[in-house]
């Protein structure tokens, strides 16, 4: 691995990554904020931030403000880049296919199987890799924002006892009722829906193993509420099934970076009371 980037914040230090991965077989980048406690050698929890729509590593450490939070809490915040990226990478012209929209699962089609093997690179490399090169404990938890955070909710789902929590702004909740969950899917999974419900929360609600309780935070002047996100059918998948939601709709809030910054502190807090 390579350091490329590293800075002072609250008492710690926010680093930016970039390795080889196994599972994409591109290089890869991610970002670590290092609170004070693990730069004095204790190792810390770590919960693992998953970006929406054409973000990379960046957009989360530069705009959500969490590094105070992750500070004052003794937590490692880790933010991925959303897809493989480079030259002989599958892409497309539209953002919400391709580079940048990597919609956080294991493609089977081509011609993005090769590479798009997101799933196995957030669930399996990159927590191997952060706890055997910096001092993090094997307690994890996960959250995201929009197309991240139907990455965290399914990936919570998909992998019972991975982790200690799940959280979610935003986020994709039916992505197989959607235009950008059905358009990705289509793309990467082929046209059997079956094989979509594996990817899909609402889906997954039902039959899950584990009742992990979800936290989710909607902006009610999102622009993207009605047509893509729609959060009703999250709470009704919840409600039939007996499975702990907490969805909290928020006045006035858009699908920016500005909700995020406004509600970080209280998800990390979340998952902290969770990894202790």
């Amino acid at each position: 691995m390579q350091r490329i980037e590293q800075r002072a914040s609250f008492g710690g230090r926010q680093e930016v990554w970039e390795h080889h991965s196994s599972s994409t077989d591109t290089a890869m980048r991610f970002g670590i904020y290092l609170p004070p406690a693990a730069l004095a050698g204790q190792p810390c929890p770590v919960v693992y931030w998953l970006s929406g729509l054409t973000c990379n590593e960046q957009n989360f450490i530069t705009k959500a403000g969490a590094q105070q939070y992750a500070a004052a809490l003794g937590l490692i915040v880790v933010a991925p880049d959303t897809s493989p990226r480079g030259e002989g990478v599958a892409n497309d012209e539209a953002y919400d296919l391709g580079q940048g929209a990597g919609f956080y699962l294991n493609a089977t089609q081509q011609p993005w199987a090769a590479h798009f093997r997101m799933e196995d690179y957030v669930v399996q490399e990159l927590p191997a890799l952060v706890e055997a090169h910096f001092p993090a404990t094997d307690k994890r938890s996960i959250c995201g924002h929009s197309m991240g955070g139907h990455g965290a909710l399914t990936l919570a789902l998909r992998h019972p006892g991975r982790y200690a929590s799940v959280s979610a702004f935003s986020p994709i909740a039916a992505p197989s009722q959607v235009p950008w969950g059905q358009k990705a899917f289509a793309a990467y999974l082929g046209e059997d829906r079956t094989a979509w419900a594996a990817h899909d929360t609402v889906a997954l609600i039902a039959n899950a193993p584990e009742r992990l309780h979800l936290l989710v935070d909607q902006g009610q002047a999102d622009e993207f509420l009605a047509g893509q996100l729609q959060p009703e059918r999250l709470q009704a998948a919840c409600q039939a099934a007996g499975h702990p939601l907490t969805l909290r709709l928020h006045a006035g809030y858009d699908h920016s970076y500005y909700f995020i910054a406004s509600l970080i502190g209280e998800h990390l807090a979340h998952h902290s009371q969770a990894l202790r």
